[in-house]
């Protein structure tokens, strides 16, 4: 019997397959699937291919032949599965606030600036704010391809097309005087946002104020409301 071709709608139910049981074989997967299992096997190749999942260890064969190989989602396939870290985040963030208070939570986002910091100071070390700049690109992803630096008759901005916690950052805007306070602790100069999602300008601009330099120990502030016009 010919192999059916490997498909998105049958790779997606091989992967929902294997989360539920944990781990599953080629032929697991194949009479689950009512597939050959050299179909079954060519999809499992190109999932695993692909880093969705992996080899996980043998199964003992039945009867004569080698032992099957089983296969596990992997922590980048698991993301494919739906997640609910928005709204966790909400909660954590309100209960923090109503229960603990403002002062609460500042101290929380400061204390997450804090780790921040310490992460990346090691990796500026040396560098010249330009050289900072750029490098700070990064700051939600390695070679963040949504993050780009320019510079204009201002200085310089980093204007980012991408937020990674956009959904949680419309609905709790404050949460963005993390960046705000990082960018600023390790460039050492006052960094303030031009443009906004919040603000439906499609986009964050992080504009740096070359001219307003800040102590090692600058205290974490809350990013103040855009003003709206009138």
């Amino acid at each position: 019997m010919k192999a059916r071709p490997a498909t998105p709608d049958s790779r997606r139910l091989i992967m929902q397959f294997i989360k539920r049981q944990g781990e599953a074989t080629a032929g697991e997967v194949a009479e689950h699937l009512g597939v050959t299992r050299e179909g079954a096997r060519q999809q499992l190749q190109l999932l695993e291919a692909e880093g969705w999942i992996a080899r996980c260890g043998h199964q003992a064969a039945e009867g004569a032949g080698r032992p099957a190989v089983s296969f596990q989602i992997t922590p980048a396939g698991d993301h494919m599965f739906p997640k609910n870290y928005d709204a966790l985040s909400m909660t954590l963030v309100d209960a923090v606030a109503d229960q603990l208070g403002q002062e609460a939570l500042v101290k929380l986002l400061a204390s997450i600036t804090e780790q921040q910091v310490r992460l990346w100071e090691p990796r500026l070390a040396g560098k010249t704010l330009p050289e900072r700049i750029k490098a700070l690109k990064g700051i939600y992803f390695e070679e963040d391809p949504h993050t780009s630096v320019r510079k204009d008759a201002r200085g310089y901005t980093l204007v980012e097309r991408n937020c990674p916690f956009l959904n949680v950052a419309m609905r709790r805007p404050q949460l963005c005087s993390i960046t705000l306070n990082t960018l600023t602790r390790l460039l050492g100069v006052r960094v303030v946002r031009d443009e906004r999602f919040q603000d439906g300008d499609r986009r964050c601009v992080f504009r740096v104020l070359e001219d307003q330099p800040v102590a090692a120990d600058h205290p974490f502030t809350l990013e103040e409301p855009a003003a709206r016009a009138a």
